[in-house]
């Protein structure tokens, strides 16, 4: 909670414009985050308690950035493997329930959002191919897809949270989204697609003559409405 003397100042108790928490997986690697964004006007101070009121983030600009203020922040914590931190402590580590995230902005008024943080983990897409190939269980397999442009990736819905992890649950999918890199460059392609699509054309010669060896990365991510991401990682080569 905030002190006394910053609360004082509060005139008017508004949210942030957007303020959220969220778990990202990627199931091929086998690593878990816990992510948060906040944004909204010019602040100060903020601080992130969770169900047990429990400080878990304290934030105070100071100086010239104090003067400015901050508007925008994103964050991610260190994503481990599940070999150095076992997912069932992770999940202790950072428990379900109701989070505030609270600020202090330039002007002295108090914002404050409560979001809730789900243990409801969605399934990683599955039963991916790449125009009609199955894809490869990771980028390290001895044998990748080999195919011609343009590139359709493709994969089963999504209709329910993970097997192995967090706690069983409904999932609504909010949007997948697919991106294609040449792995260590800056060349990639990014897209959003709606939660009824399960299949994705990338037709961009010029994109795919960009790889010297012809293997491109990709990444199919689904995103519940919970805020929650589970992801899956595969390669596959273009001739």
């Amino acid at each position: 909670m905030l002190g006394s003397s910053a609360i004082a100042t509060a005139e008017v108790d508004i949210p942030f414009d957007e303020a959220e928490l969220f778990f990202e997986l990627n199931d091929t690697d086998g690593d878990l985050g816990i992510h948060g964004k906040v944004d909204g006007d010019e602040w100060k101070r903020l601080e992130i308690e969770d169900p047990y009121e429990r400080r878990m983030m304290n934030i105070r600009a100071i100086g010239r950035l104090k003067r400015q203020g901050i508007t925008e922040l994103f964050f991610e914590s260190a994503e481990p493997t599940f070999d150095e931190l076992d997912p069932k402590k992770f999940f202790k580590r950072f428990p379900e329930g109701i989070y505030e995230i609270e600020g202090i902005t330039l002007d002295g008024e108090e914002r404050e959002n409560e979001v809730f943080l789900s243990h409801v983990i969605p399934a990683a897409p599955a039963n991916v191919t790449v125009n009609g190939v199955t894809a490869a269980e990771d980028c390290d397999a001895e044998e990748l897809p080999v195919v011609s442009p343009p590139v359709t990736i493709a994969w089963g819905a999504v209709t329910g949270s993970h097997a192995e992890l967090g706690k069983p649950g409904a999932v609504d999918v909010r949007y997948y989204e697919v991106v294609v890199e040449i792995d260590d460059t800056d060349y990639k392609s990014t897209s959003i697609i709606p939660g009824d699509l399960t299949e994705w054309t990338i037709g961009d010669a010029d994109f795919f003559g960009l790889s010297e060896e012809g293997e491109y990365k990709f990444e199919i991510l689904v995103r519940a409405e919970s805020g929650n991401k589970s992801a899956m990682e595969s390669c596959f080569v273009v001739e």
